[in-house]
């Protein structure tokens, strides 16, 4: 984790040491900070319609009642922007990446193959990566902050182990692979531009 987070700052270092003024731009996502998900988000131009994003996500919380919902996430993402960069619509292609621990949860659904029901009674932890293509649009509010809406659909490929309870458990299922296509980004993202 700490390797990732050196490497995550020493890139955005190198990528940063010669962009000027509205080149860059610095998100959270309040979607995700709804769900108390620690995230940050980064964005540099590269050309007048091109830029880089790459954002960060973790959460390390347990819940009440042994309720875990437990993950670190990555997702860089090249942007097309129709018109100027950081203004309107866009066009993006995200790879993803991260670890989960996952359990104690009552879900109820049953979506495009991943099953929440079992969440109640077992806990998941594993790993994913994949990618995907999203579409967005940026609001200007002011010279230096920014509205951004984004919904991204993907792939995303997870290895995980199943453990009998949501805080403890014998394992029942190890290394067991499984395939996910559907939503891999929503995003409501508060910008700041310098």
């Amino acid at each position: 984790m700490r390797r990732i987070i050196l490497l995550w700052t020493f890139t955005i270092f190198g990528i940063t040491n010669c962009v000027m003024a509205q080149d860059v731009a610095v998100k959270t996502n309040l979607l995700s900070d709804a769900f108390m998900n620690i995230n940050l988000g980064m964005e540099v131009g590269l050309a007048p319609k091109w830029t880089l994003d790459l954002t960060g996500e973790f959460n390390g919380w347990t819940l009440s009642h042994n309720r875990r919902w437990k993950h670190w996430a990555v997702q860089p993402e090249a942007r097309h922007w129709f018109c100027d960069r950081f203004a309107g619509h866009f066009l993006g292609i995200h790879v993803h990446g991260g670890q989960y621990n996952i359990g104690g949860f009552d879900g109820k659904i049953n979506f495009l193959g991943t099953d929440a029901r079992k969440l109640k009674d077992t806990r998941y932890q594993g790993w994913f990566a994949g990618a995907g293509v999203a579409y967005g649009y940026a609001w200007i509010l002011s010279r230096h902050w920014n509205l951004e809406a984004e919904i991204g659909l993907g792939y995303a490929y997870t290895r995980y182990d199943r453990f009998r309870c949501a805080g403890c458990g014998k394992k029942i299922e190890e290394n067991k692979p499984h395939h996910y296509v559907g939503p891999t980004k929503a995003a409501i993202n508060l910008v700041y531009l310098f």
